[in-house]
């Protein structure tokens, strides 16, 4: 059997309806998460993403696990891209990333805040001849103000944003999210702004230097906890599992396992008193009210977990579904991509990692109509598309010459 290649790629899955950003040309200067989470985003859109890598590579190529000498972390965040290796501070290479940008329609750079520019390849060297140009700078705080020349891993900037305050069990040490929401949330506000540009150029408009940090989106993203704060002057405190306005809305313990139950309305605070038999809660002054129920959730949740004691949580999820109350297990990952549902959904799709490897990554969750994302080409080797790179950049510059 002929193990695809990457050209392969672009003959599968092919879909009768072009996407939305076929044809934009879009060069990445990232390493890591938050920026090569924007590119890919981008690129399964249609975006031609060429991603431009240091001689040793995308930092992320080294973090495990490794199959084969790949990094599947890097596959996961990569995938539809081309690459190319240059040493930025080398005259020759620096010109080719100059000549690049030229040509770009999108450039995407996760840089500290004026690295770009004193390799000249900042927006300002670029605007007036390209005014089309879209510039998404992502950062750990911004490209201008106090903290604009530190720098931020998403733990510290979850610290930072307050995040970590708010998760975890009431009484036990403060704790990161398990995953890295404020590079994922920088990723897809830089994906969003670079989309909202791109409309405004094919309107005729001008382009832009968008400037989002890790900061600004964790603290966008925490509108919740933000406007808690400004409407009571309290600072939100940690819930573990709970809702500091709903209730009963947290992970429960039923007798054989722990389950998650969503009963966030009246109505559905109904079923759940006759599923468990306990329909004097409604009567209960405590729990009348959502208002109630979130007030005096600590109470709730002794009662109801007494009652879940004597039923497995197959029992209860099966009442709970028949009734519409959302509910679930606690899935790990394992559980979680074998969900009946994300199979139908055709999210988890196979590569072939250019070790000759088949993988397995996590697709875009994003459907078009009746047409699935297509994955044209594999998580690329470093510098795997040098030739085509520099060949196409020739052929523009041939053409501009004409």
């Amino acid at each position: 059997m002929k193990t695809p290649n990457r050209q392969d790629y672009a003959q599968k899955d092919q879909g009768p309806a072009a996407e939305p950003f076929q044809g934009v040309r879009v060069i990445e200067f990232c390493n890591v998460a938050a920026g090569p989470f924007c590119g890919m985003l981008l690129a399964d859109m249609g975006a031609d993403v060429v991603k431009v890598e240091s001689r040793s590579g995308d930092t992320l190529r080294q973090w495990p696990p490794i199959v084969d000498g790949f990094s599947e972390n890097f596959a996961s965040l990569n995938r539809n891209k081309r690459s190319i290796a240059l040493d930025l501070k080398d005259p020759e290479d620096r010109d080719v990333a100059k000549r690049l940008i030229a040509v770009a329609d999108v450039v995407i750079e996760n840089n500290r805040p004026g690295a770009m520019a004193r390799l000249g390849l900042g927006y300002d060297a670029f605007a007036q001849d390209h005014p089309r140009l879209i510039y998404c700078s992502l950062s750990a705080f911004g490209q201008s103000g106090p903290r604009a020349g530190d720098g931020g891993f998403d733990v510290t900037v979850q610290a930072m944003s307050g995040i970590m305050s708010v998760t975890g069990e009431a009484d036990g040490a403060p704790v990161k999210a398990g995953v890295p929401v404020s590079d994922f949330a920088t990723g897809l506000y830089g994906a969003f702004a670079v989309a909202s540009l791109l409309a405004r150029v094919r309107a005729g408009g001008e382009g832009g230097h968008v400037d989002v940090s890790m900061l600004g989106s964790s603290l966008a993203i925490s509108a919740l906890q933000v406007s808690e704060f400004f409407g009571s002057g309290r600072d939100p405190v940690r819930l573990g599992a709970a809702h500091p306005r709903n209730a009963p809305y947290q992970a429960f313990r039923a007798g054989d396992g722990d389950f998650v139950l969503a009963a966030g309305n009246d109505k559905l605070w109904r079923s759940v008193c006759e599923i468990v038999g306990r329909i004097d809660l409604l009567d209960d002054s405590r729990f009348r009210s959502t208002r109630d129920r979130a007030a005096h959730q600590g109470e709730l949740a002794v009662i109801l977990n007494a009652a879940f004691a004597g039923r497995s949580v197959a029992d209860l999820l099966a009442a709970f579904e028949a009734a519409g109350v959302p509910c679930s297990r606690i899935n790990s990952y394992s559980e979680a991509l074998a969900e009946p549902q994300v199979a139908h959904m055709g999210w988890v799709r196979e590569v072939v990692l250019p070790t000759g490897k088949a993988s397995r990554i996590f697709g875009s969750p994003i459907g078009i109509g009746n047409t699935p994302h297509r994955i044209r080409h594999a998580p690329p080797a470093l510098d795997a598309d040098r030739e085509d790179i520099l060949r196409e950049l020739a052929a523009t510059r041939l053409q501009a010459a004409s």
